[in-house]
């Protein structure tokens, strides 16, 4: 009888060792990644997917209605999408270390401001500070640094990095517990100190590009002809933001992707309330049921980050916009706590594995040289997405007392953004072009 082949574990460690110490030691862009995912848990567990469990707490001790606290949440959004062409093009300019510092800062004080709040104008005052200050120390800059330290594990390294937002939403129902037993007070200054003393130090590691610690992209080239290959190729497929803006891929995939975070804005902003005020559960058991979203969004994640690397992008986000729009529909049209599983897994799982394809597919198609330029001016258009689906929720619960007509209305116009996705082909450039810009 004929022994199991030897080589197959051998294998399958050499490759994991081809990716992670190409070198015999590990890249430093896996480090970079490491840091991005703890920014990124810090921002999610402390405000981005807690913001219902907060809009739950403003509602119950100040009677705000959920369109004010919405509208809150929209401001945000505005100001983000924004700043999104000065902040590329500052991230370019100086770097993501510093950006990432100062929005940590910024996180920090707008917690510890939250504090003060006794009226509607100093909340919306606080939530800008604290909104800006993730946006500027968050997913855009982040993104920006790991693109360029990644090109044939680029995927991966996104989802791993995203790996620390589900993580932060899987942690919510610690946060929300916190909210009931101590307080939100407590609660906001302490996690604002937490962003100034934890996120601050960790980020001065950060670096921009390869060549400022002597490495090159992926860390390791296995031969000198693909060496040279693959740096050709990444100055060549590199276009001016100018020549991507008159793409229709580009105007494509961003109005997909601003469907797409129609869809998870609404959830973050709206799935707790919904819980708890539809559906009557406790604000805890509201929280653990939302960590149902973020242990389906981190599956999503773990195989996003393969696929998106070994199969067409474009395809993989269409049949995740499927995903998003079936998830709505469940939840407009069922109460019962399986079938709120169901959604969660569906719009978790979705959200997962579309999520790293974002970036990527904007680096696969642009290249690297003006991507915080690319990427800022796209959040101008992805903002309304952002802005739309909660104020829709918002506005809906307030005067029929339910949300089924906004999640039906969500769950239809993803739909479309699967068929945008579809088309969103990749522009082919002329070669003499691209070396002039």
């Amino acid at each position: 009888m004929k022994s199991l082949p030897k080589n197959i574990p051998t294998s399958f460690l050499h490759r994991i060792r081809l990716i992670f110490l190409p070198n015999g030691s590990v890249f430093y862009g896996w480090w970079i990644v490491a840091i991005a995912s703890f920014v990124m848990y810090l921002g999610s567990l402390f405000w981005i997917q807690s913001y219902g469990a907060y809009a739950v707490v403003f509602n119950r001790e100040f009677g705000w209605s959920m369109t004010l606290l919405s509208g809150a949440y929209v401001l945000t959004r505005i100001e983000s999408g924004l700043l999104g062409p000065l902040q590329g093009w500052m991230v370019d300019r100086y770097g993501p270390r510093l950006i990432i510092s100062i929005g940590l800062l910024m996180q920090g004080i707008g917690l510890i401001f939250l504090t003060q709040v006794e009226t509607l104008t100093v909340y919306y005052f606080a939530v800008i500070i604290i909104s800006l200050g993730i946006g500027l120390g968050g997913f855009q800059t982040l993104m920006i640094a790991i693109v360029n330290w990644f090109q044939r594990h680029r995927t991966k390294a996104i989802a791993l990095a995203q790996l620390g937002s589900s993580l932060g939403g899987l942690s919510v129902p610690m946060l929300a517990y916190g909210l009931e037993q101590f307080g939100w007070r407590t609660i906001a200054v302490a996690t604002g100190f937490a962003a100034i003393f934890l996120g601050i130090p960790l980020v001065q590691n950060i670096r921009h590009r390869p060549e400022e610690k002597g490495e090159v992209v992926d860390g390791k080239i296995t031969s000198e002809h693909s060496n040279n290959r693959v740096e050709i190729n990444n100055e060549i497929v590199s276009v001016s933001w100018q020549n991507a803006l008159r793409t229709r891929a580009f105007w494509f995939i961003s109005a997909g992707h601003a469907i797409a975070l129609l869809s998870v804005s609404s959830v973050l902003v709206h799935f707790i309330p919904h819980l708890t005020g539809t559906l009557g559960m406790g604000l805890t058991e509201a929280g653990l049921v939302f960590s149902t979203v973020s242990i389906s969004h981190i599956l999503g994640l773990s195989c996003g980050g393969y696929l998106g690397d070994r199969f067409s992008k474009r395809i993989i986000c269409f049949y995740c916009m499927i995903f998003h729009g079936s998830g709505m529909l469940v939840l407009a049209f069922f109460d019962a706590y399986p079938m709120v599983l169901l959604f969660s897994v569906l719009h978790g799982i979705a959200w997962g594995i579309r999520g790293p394809q974002m970036v990527a597919i904007r680096a696969d198609y642009f290249g690297t040289r003006s991507f915080g330029k690319i990427l800022g001016i796209s959040s101008m258009v992805v903002m309304f997405g952002t802005m739309v689906g909660p104020i829709i929720c918002g506005f809906v619960v307030d005067h029929y007392g339910i949300y089924r007509n906004a999640f039906i209305s969500i769950g239809l116009i993803s739909y479309i953004g699967a068929l945008l996705f579809y088309l969103a082909r990749k522009p082919i450039f002329d070669a003499k072009k691209r070396q002039k810009n």
